[in-house]
C-alpha cells in the first residue's frame, strides 16, 4: 500500500491557514473532522471493553513485555482495514456480498458463519463488561438488570437513530480512552525503558504468553471490524450521492476518494493502537508494580487509574468512575459495530435490503439480525461467564477466526476483475499477507501449546 497523497481540497486548506491563522485553523479543523468517518469510528470501536480489558491484563500479566505489540499491529491493522475499505467504495458492497457474487456457497456460510459467531459471543462479553463495571459504582442493582437495560438502550439507539447522527454520536464515545493517555503522564513511567519495549520484541514460548499474544492481535485485528468498515464505507457513499440507495450501480469514486478513505483509515488505525499501547503501558506500570498480575474483577483493572485521581479524597471510587465511563462509552459504541457487522454479513449473504441509513420498516430483516445477535448475546451472560474472563477469551477467539478472514480480504483486494485498477498494489499486499502469516503462525502455536 503506497502512502496517501492529500487532496488537492486539504492543500488548499493549508495555504489560506498560513494567510488567515484563526479562521482558517477552524475551517482547516473542521475540514479534517470530515474526512473522518468509516476509519475513525472502526478504529475507536476496536478498542472496545473485550480490548480495554486484554491490553490491561497483557500489561498486568507480562509487564514491559508487551509494548512492541502494538508497533507490529499498526501497519498490519492498517493494511487489512484500508483493503476492506477500499472493496467497499469500488464494488458499492459489503465483504459478504463480494464474496458472495464471486465464490461459491461453500466459501461464503463458513466465513458469515465465523464472524457472526465471533460478534455474538463478543457482544455478550462486552454487555457482561458493561453491567459488571456499572455494579461498581451501583452494587445494589443486580447484574441481570444492568445487562438487559444497556442492552435495550443500545438496540433503541441503533435502530431509532439516524445514521449521520449515530456516527457523530460514535466518533465523541471514543474520547473516554483519553483517561489512559492522561494517566500515563501522571505516573513514574520509566519511558526508556518502555521505548526500548516498544522496539524489541519479546517472545515466550509458553501457553501463557501465546495465548496473550492472540488475545492482542485478535482484539486488535478483530473480524467484526473487516465487514463493518467495508459496509460502512458503502453507507458513507450512499451519504455522499456517490451511490445510489438500491446500491446496483457502480460507485462514482476518483483517486482523492480513494485517498481520502486511506487517510480515514490510516488516522484511525493509529488512534486505536496508541491508545491500545497506553492501556498496556498503564497495566504494566501501576498494576504489575504493584503485585497485579491476573486481572480477575472490574475493581481490579479500575485499579490502573487511580494515579489519575489519587490526589482527591475517595480517590478509589473516582477511579472506578472513570474506568466505568470509559467501559460503558465505549461498550455503547463497539456493541452496535459488532451486531451491525453480523447484520452486514447475513443481510449480504441472502440478499436481504440492509443499512443503518434505512428505516426498520425498509429493512426488517436486516434490524432483525441486529436484534437477535444483540439479545443471544446477552444471553450468555446467564450461562455462568465471568464477565472479565470472558472478555480476554473472545479476544483469543477473534485472533483465531481472524486467520481465514484476512486470507480472503487478500484475494478479493487483489483480484482485478472485482476492483480493477483499484486492486491491491505491492505493499498492501504485503501488508495482507504478513497479516496473515503472522497471526496464523501464533494462533497455530497456541493451540499446538494446550495438546
Amino acid at each position: 500500500m503506497s502512502l496517501p497523497q492529500f487532496p488537492d481540497e486539504v492543500l488548499r486548506v493549508s495555504k489560506r491557514v498560513a494567510a488567515f491563522p484563526k479562521e482558517s485553523k477552524r475551517k482547516g479543523f473542521s475540514r479534517f473532522l470530515r474526512i473522518l468517518g468509516p476509519g475513525i469510528v472502526t478504529g475507536a470501536a476496536d478498542d472496545d471493553p473485550s480490548g480495554i480489558a486484554t491490553y490491561s491484563q497483557a500489561g498486568a500479566q507480562f509487564g514491559f513485555n508487551m509494548p512492541w505489540t502494538m508497533l507490529f499491529t499498526f501497519p498490519l491493522m492498517t493494511a487489512v482495514q484500508e483493503a476492506c475499505a477500499r472493496v467497499g467504495a469500488v464494488t458499492g458492497k459489503g465483504l459478504a456480498a463480494s464474496v458472495r457474487d464471486h465464490y461459491s456457497k461453500k466459501v461464503l456460510y463458513p466465513v458469515v458463519a465465523l464472524v457472526v459467531t465471533a460478534n455474538t459471543f463478543n457482544i455478550g462479553s462486552d454487555i457482561g463488561a458493561m453491567a459488571a463495571s456499572t455494579r461498581l459504582l451501583l452494587p445494589n442493582i443486580p447484574f441481570a438488570l444492568l445487562a438487559v437495560a444497556f442492552a435495550t438502550i443500545i438496540l433503541i439507539l441503533e435502530i431509532m437513530v439516524s445514521y449521520r447522527t449515530y456516527m457523530h454520536i460514535l466518533k465523541w464515545l471514543a474520547m473516554a480512552l483519553f483517561a489512559y493517555f492522561i494517566t500515563a503522564f501522571m505516573v513514574q513511567v520509566p519511558w526508556t525503558d518502555v521505548l526500548k519495549a516498544t522496539l524489541v520484541p519479546h517472545i515466550e514460548l509458553n501457553k501463557e504468553f501465546l495465548y496473550i499474544i492472540v488475545g492482542i492481535f485478535g482484539t486488535t485485528i478483530s473480524p467484526y471490524l473487516f465487514f463493518w468498515q467495508t459496509s460502512n464505507v458503502v453507507e458513507d457513499e450512499i451519504a455522499e450521492h456517490r451511490l445510489a440507495e438500491n446500491t446496483e450501480g457502480t460507485p462514482r469514486i476518483s483517486k482523492p476518494y480513494i485517498q481520502r478513505l486511506r487517510i480515514d483509515t490510516a488516522v484511525g488505525m493509529l488512534f486505536s493502537n496508541v491508545s491500545a499501547w497506553f492501556i498496556i503501558v498503564v497495566g504494566a506500570v501501576v498494576l504489575n508494580s504493584a503485585g497485579v498480575t491476573d486481572i480477575k474483577t472490574a475493581a481490579d483493572a479500575a485499579r490502573a487509574l487511580e494515579p489519575l485521581v489519587k490526589s482527591f479524597p475517595n480517590a478509589g471510587f473516582l477511579a472506578k468512575l472513570i474506568f466505568s465511563i470509559g467501559v460503558i462509552g465505549i461498550g455503547l459504541q463497539s456493541i452496535p459495530v459488532l451486531a451491525g457487522s453480523s447484520s452486514y454479513a447475513v443481510s449480504e449473504t441472502f440478499n436481504w435490503r440492509e443499512g443503518l441509513f434505512r428505516k426498520f420498516k425498509q429493512a426488517r430483516e436486516f434490524y432483525f439480525v441486529i436484534i437477535f445477535g444483540t439479545l443471544v448475546g446477552l444471553i450468555f451472560n446467564f450461562i455462568g461467564f465471568d464477565p472479565m474472563k470472558a472478555l480476554v477469551l473472545t479476544a483469543v477467539f477473534n485472533g483465531i477466526a481472524a486467520v481465514p478472514l484476512i486470507f480472503l480480504i487478500a484475494k478479493v483486494s487483489g483480484r482485478e476483475d472485482i476492483m480493477g485498477e483499484h486492486k491491491s498494489g505491492v505493499w498492501s499486499k504485503l501488508g495482507l499477507w504478513i497479516s496473515f502469516v503472522v497471526m496464523g503462525v501464533f494462533s497455530a502455536a497456541l493451540l499446538v501449546s494446550f495438546l
